[in-house]
């Protein structure tokens, strides 16, 4: 018996410490796993892409993606709650199951969740897509939400109504700006039909919303003719200018007979566009010399300052091992780049919200703890920009 508790006080120690030495890299300080896969029930193949959103002074929430063995992107949403600031998380509950067929039969599949609390109220939504359970990934998927009036504990369906009638793909926050006094919800979204499509394309687009339940077609990033570069996952914040929103946005060439995400652009930068007008129409999208890009998730957003800050991974495509970032000054110069989180292991999908201290912003990604499997952890740190 007291080989057995040494072996596994051994273990824990062991496990312990390596942990800490992966969450020891990088600018992001104050590193804990929200959650690993090893905690999960072997149904789940792996857990990927966080989002964050503040419920209180004290309480945080992170909804991510439970993906289901034998599917390239889709299962379960659940969102973990912490209470204290991040330092530790409670289990998960869900958000969206998948396992539990809607009215008439069908059983759907979610993916890729966005949370949003609107300042002053007290509910917290999360937007995801869903589509068929039996569909090899979610590439053409519609819009789904649920709220929380309880800072997360439970969730409840809201049946939207989406006046856009194509697939779609989320990934950036909502982005809440004013148009003649009135309040409109941005949510840049994209679709690449291509995939599953001979006839398919592949765009980049903008929806918006007065109200976050009715949504409307805002506009499309348009493009130099013949199409030579695939444009997804945009993130929209305000641009450099007075009145402007820019979006920078996820690279691939466009080309229908090599899979998706497997080739970067020459060179691998990520693109971008304006818009003057609350985002209902946009500038063609041009590349961004500065931001590095290899067909993955580049998070993009203003920050204190008049700065803006583009978090990303280096190195080839779908290789997602270290994240970096740069910072834009006030002048519009961007930074050499810095190392965001590395640890020796898979990371990728960062999200940042800036925190209650003007200059340090609460970041969730998922990550791993080997250097030759992604995706099976969830973290969850601070970066101080002002340190």
């Amino acid at each position: 018996m007291k080989r057995i508790v040494l072996a596994a006080a051994l273990f824990i120690s062991t496990d312990c410490a390596l942990l800490s030495a992966i969450e020891s890299t990088g600018d992001v300080t104050d590193v804990v796993q929200v959650r690993s896969l090893t905690q999960e029930s072997n149904v789940y193949d792996r857990l990927w892409q966080p989002f964050i959103a503040r419920w209180d002074d004290h309480q945080l929430l992170v909804t991510y993606g439970m993906q289901f063995e034998g599917t390239s992107d889709m299962g379960d949403i659940v969102c973990c709650r912490s209470t204290d600031n991040g330092a530790t998380w409670k289990a998960p509950v869900p958000v969206f199951q998948s396992r539990l067929p809607e009215p008439g039969g069908v059983q759907y599949a979610y993916a890729n969740s966005v949370l949003y609390h609107p300042p002053g109220q007290d509910i917290v939504w999360c937007f995801a897509i869903k589509c068929p359970r039996y569909y090899p990934d979610s590439i053409d998927s519609v819009l789904c939400a649920a709220y929380s009036p309880d800072g997360g504990r439970s969730w409840h369906p809201v049946e939207l109504t989406v006046h856009y009638h194509s697939p779609l793909i989320t990934n950036s926050g909502i982005f809440a700006t004013q148009v003649d006094g009135q309040v409109r919800y941005l949510l840049a979204a994209c679709r690449s039909t291509k995939d599953h499509d001979p006839l398919g394309d592949s765009r980049q687009f903008v929806l918006e919303s007065t109200n976050l339940i009715v949504w409307r077609l805002a506009g499309y990033v348009p493009q130099e003719e013949p199409l030579k570069v695939a444009l997804s996952e945009g993130n929209i914040d305000v641009g450099d200018k007075p009145g402007e929103l820019k979006m920078v946005i996820r690279t691939a060439p466009y080309v229908v007979d090599v899979p998706a995400g497997r080739v970067a652009l020459d060179p691998p930068v990520a693109y971008s566009s304006v818009s003057r007008d609350g985002g209902r129409t946009w500038s063609v999208a041009k590349p961004e010399p500065r931001l590095y890009n290899t067909d993955a998730k580049g998070f993009y957003s203003r920050v204190s300052q008049g700065r803006h800050i583009y978090v990303y991974n280096d190195g080839p495509s779908h290789v997602r091992q270290a994240l970096r970032y740069v910072v834009q000054s006030a002048a519009g110069d961007w930074s050499e780049p810095r190392t965001f989180f590395d640890g020796h292991v898979r990371n990728s999908y960062a999200t940042l919200i800036e925190d209650t201290t003007p200059g340090t912003y609460l970041c969730v990604w998922d990550s791993s703890n080997q250097p030759d499997r992604m995706r099976t952890s969830i973290r969850f740190g601070r970066l101080r920009l002002d340190r």
